[in-house]
């Protein structure tokens, strides 16, 4: 019989068996596996079908999962202390579990522009940036887009009102956009949707455009700034990693705190001995 075919008969009432679910369904060397270990694995409502195929991929990949541990614990070190790594890895759980407690429930996740303006000007040298970055305006358009010409007014246009028009336009028509130009990226990031290169990129000077289209697209660039590879980072580029940082640093520093603060309250409750020879 088939290991399918034996576990749709695994799945059926006996009447030879009181108790089907002490059915074995698989061994390997002295171990079995019985139909009740998969108590909770499948739905009431799964027919017996889809309960075979369950069942047959969980023996298939019980019987290679014992097979291997039998011949771990035949071959483990004689000077292995199981029960000692079992005890340093259960403490070790208990006390990430109880640190990640303690920092949902008590550590502030808030970090200030004040805060990571301070840490930057005190750490920016740690931070060359690695490529070259923009401040830009970018906008891709198909070539089949409506009032290509009114765009291309607002684009040219300084008001404010023709800007957030472009905005309102870019929104609705443009494939690829970038219309926020206190944001900094990298000149690559730009370069990958330009059909152009980097190169001719940071060669436009600061406030000029430049405009490409080939068979589908039309492109539209404007530089307002340029930082090169090597330069000091601006906040605004490292502002995510600045943040990361901060709060690394204060969890650590909540952490020991925390275990300080404990410990010590352990040694007023007398619960603190260490016995030297």
């Amino acid at each position: 019989m088939s290991v399918v075919a034996l576990l749709v008969v695994a799945c059926q009432p006996s009447s030879n068996n009181k108790n089907p679910n002490n059915r074995a369904l698989a061994r390997v060397y002295n171990k079995t596996l019985y139909l009740a270990d998969l108590e909770g694995m499948i739905p009431a409502e799964t027919s017996s079908e889809d309960s075979a195929m369950i069942i047959n991929a969980y023996v298939e990949r019980w019987v290679r999962d014992a097979a291997l541990m039998y011949e771990a614990e035949r071959n483990v070190p004689k000077d292995l202390n199981i029960d000692k790594l079992v005890r340093d890895y259960r403490a070790s759980l208990i006390k990430h579990s109880y640190e990640k407690i303690l920092i949902e429930q008590l550590l502030d996740s808030t970090v200030t522009a004040a805060q990571l303006d301070e840490y930057y000007q005190s750490n920016k040298e740690q931070f060359p940036l690695e490529t070259d970055i923009v401040r830009c305006r970018f906008v891709k358009l198909p070539r089949n887009a409506p009032d290509i010409p009114q765009f291309e007014k607002w684009w040219k246009s300084d008001k404010l009102e023709d800007f957030q028009m472009m905005v309102s336009y870019s929104n609705d028509h443009a494939v690829t956009k970038i219309l926020d130009d206190s944001l900094w990226v990298g000149i690559s990031d730009v370069a990958a949707v330009w059909p152009g290169n980097a190169a001719e990129l940071a060669n436009v000077q600061p406030g000029k455009t430049l405009n490409r289209r080939d068979d589908n697209f039309l492109y539209y660039f404007q530089l307002n700034q340029l930082m090169r590879a090597k330069e000091l980072a601006p906040i605004g580029y490292v502002d995510d990693q600045l943040k990361k940082v901060i709060l690394h640093q204060r969890k650590m520093k909540f952490l020991d705190e925390t275990r300080e603060n404990i410990y010590q309250d352990a040694l007023r409750r007398n619960q603190v001995n260490v016995f030297q020879d």
